[in-house]
């Protein structure tokens, strides 16, 4: 009786989870490890104190009188010795076990660029805590809510579901779940609790969840929907800047995608294979173009900062021959601009004179160039093998958080300056060429700002519209900055410069810009077919054991891209301007990216984005008469 009603029991009752609501199978592995991590601790404090107190063992009384050499073969000692080791070895691999595990769980995400990219969309508590409560609305500059730029609506089903009024518009800057974080990602990020799970666990403890707070951004959300217009059926990017205080205004990259394209690993993965058009690539930051021309602005930047603002050069129809023997440089068309042996900087500025500016690069000198170059952010290497190795450039941001910086991090802009190369390649540099190839739109808006800014200083670029302005680097004296903005008004006020569309799209606002145009010819751009597919063709070669074999060539051409920076006003700019367009044929930056600069200059006026002095006047219509 007594057995059968040991049998009757329900054993279900007495299980550790039904006696304590369930928490001791759930806090008993997090004990364990917990136990387990103390263990470890204390062992390796062990070793290391075993392992310093083999030096300080007592001698035994027959060894003090022995030689060295005997000593060093006694059994005793051949034994510590070898214990000695694994202790070594041991205490190093167990350093380099925790090591590694601290680094990816505390530092990683802050210093390893293509971890913290990957890691909100591969792994899955990250997302999942991210996922875990709502985040703010992002506002454009205005603070308006009817100007959100990311919000929350309530969909038919009942659902909230975060919207985005711009998805194409700003796609790059708002970034997707498993590319560039963007802002989306970034803005409100979730801290990960860097208190270790298991305790959490043992202890019930949860710290509060931080507030998720709106956030007003600089953007200009009818300035980044009318950048976008102006690229419509175009491949390039516009960056618009306030240089007085860094507030980025609208930037823009086309193609572009949908957002909604790019939430389906399916669609996102469509998106990526489309090499023609590259939607999911940031053009405005993190694609390299020729600059042409608009490069002249740095070289003219080098050349106050050297004092040689007033150097004569020649602009003659054999053009610039650096060294003898070394190939001519000569201006757009093959010959001179100019014509003249004493041309004057701010004459060759407004016609582009190519061959003057190759000449004053190499008048300023390696060192001067470099250095103008480092205090606009660009990276001076010496040869050209250092190009490829300078990845981003989180530092040029002022953001409150690194995460935010590294998310908007653009391609780190490069020239080589070294002493290797020759006069003829720096001369090239020096007009926008060569080894100066390696600009980005954002990084030509910078070198646009540095004169813009009334003090010549570059600000630090922003998107986070409470952020107090810094200051990257002072490049030029205030009287530098006049002198320059002054230079590049003969481009666009001036007969015979090279904007003269500006002036004309301005005409009757009372808006004086300066700028400076660019036409810029990139070598080996890929060729296409109507599929979207690499065109190539098939040929032969001898393999390694004289086999002839067939392989693909690839078809490249020569593009031509079409540049324009600015600063508007002039006499106080609230805008710099990088508008590249690329393959623009047989025309010229002066009559593709100009009229889009100009058009941007009207649409910031309109907007109020000038200050107050060109602020549009709005008059009320007269009273309707009675009948």
């Amino acid at each position: 009786m007594n057995i059968l009603s040991f049998l009757l029991i329900d054993w279900q009752k007495w299980r550790p989870e039904s006696l304590f609501g369930g928490q001791v199978l759930e806090r008993t592995p997090a004990g364990l490890t917990i136990v387990y991590s103390i263990s470890m601790g204390v062992l390796l404090v062990i070793l290391i104190f075993m392992f310093i107190e083999n030096f300080r063992r007592p001698k035994f009384v027959f060894e003090r009188s022995l030689p060295r050499e005997v000593n060093k073969k006694l059994t005793q000692t051949l034994a510590n010795r070898s214990i000695m080791l694994w202790h070594i070895g041991y205490i190093l691999l167990a350093f380099f076990v925790f090591g590694t595990q601290v680094y990816w769980v505390k530092y990683a995400q802050e210093s390893n660029e293509d971890f913290s990219k990957d890691l909100a969309s591969k792994d899955l508590r990250s997302r999942r805590t991210n996922a875990a409560s709502l985040k703010g609305w992002m506002l454009d500059r205005t603070g308006k809510l009817d100007a959100a730029l990311a919000l929350y609506k309530i969909a038919k089903d009942g659902s909230i579901q975060r919207t985005f009024p711009l998805e194409k518009e700003m796609a790059h800057l708002l970034g997707t779940e498993r590319g560039s974080p963007g802002l989306e990602r970034t803005l409100y990020h979730k801290e990960a609790d860097p208190m270790p799970e298991a305790w959490e666990i043992l202890t019930k403890y949860k710290k509060p969840e931080p507030e998720q707070k709106d956030v007003r951004t600089t953007i200009d959300k009818d300035l980044q929907m009318f950048a976008a217009k102006q690229l419509e059926g175009k491949k390039g990017a516009i960056v618009v800047m306030n240089p007085q205080t860094g507030d980025v205004l609208a930037i823009y990259s086309n193609p572009s995608f949908n957002l909604a394209e790019a939430q389906t690993l399916d669609g996102y993965l469509k998106l990526e294979a489309n090499k023609e058009q590259k939607p999911l690539l940031d053009r405005a930051t993190r694609e390299f173009y020729v600059p042409g021309s608009t490069f002249k602005t740095l070289t003219t930047m080098a050349a106050y900062r050297s004092g040689l603002q007033n150097t004569l050069l020649p602009d003659v129809a054999e053009g610039y021959i650096p060294v003898k023997g070394s190939r001519a440089i000569h201006d757009a068309g093959g010959s001179c601009e100019l014509c003249r042996n004493d041309v004057p900087l701010r004459e060759a500025f407004k016609v582009s004179s190519n061959q003057y500016f190759a000449q004053l690069g190499n008048v300023v000198g390696r060192e001067k160039m470099a250095e103008t170059a480092r205090l606009l952010g660009i990276a001076a290497v010496d040869t050209p093998e250092d190009v490829s190795k300078q990845g981003f450039f989180a530092d040029i941001w002022n953001a409150s958080n690194p995460r935010i910086a590294r998310a908007l991090a653009p391609s780190h802009a490069v020239m080589v300056t070294g002493k290797g190369i020759s006069l003829y390649d720096f001369g090239l540099e020096g007009m926008g060429q060569g080894y100066a190839s390696q600009m980005t739109p954002f990084q030509m808006a910078l070198i646009a700002s540095a004169p813009g800014n009334m003090q010549g200083r570059l600000m630090k670029p922003k998107i986070e519209f409470d952020l107090q302005p810094q200051i990257f680097n002072q490049v030029l004296t205030p009287q530098m900055a006049a002198e320059i903005r002054d230079v590049m008004s003969t481009v666009t006020e001036e007969s015979g410069g090279t904007g003269g569309a500006v002036k004309s799209a301005l005409a009757g606002t009372n808006i004086i810009a300066g700028g400076k145009t660019g036409t810029a010819n990139k070598a080996g751009a890929p060729l296409f077919d109507k599929n979207g597919e690499r065109r190539f063709v098939m040929k032969k070669k001898k393999n390694d054991d004289g086999e002839m074999v067939e392989y693909k060539e690839y078809l490249t051409f020569d593009r031509v891209d079409g540049w324009f920076i600015c600063i508007a006003p002039l006499t106080n700019a609230q805008v710099a301007i990088a508008v590249v367009i690329e393959d623009i044929g047989g025309k010229f930056g002066g009559t593709t990216a100009a009229p889009i600069a100009a058009q941007v200059i009207l649409k910031a006026r309109d907007l109020g984005l000038l200050g107050d002095a060109y602020k549009p006047r709005t008059t009320a219509p007269p009273p309707k008469k009675r009948v």
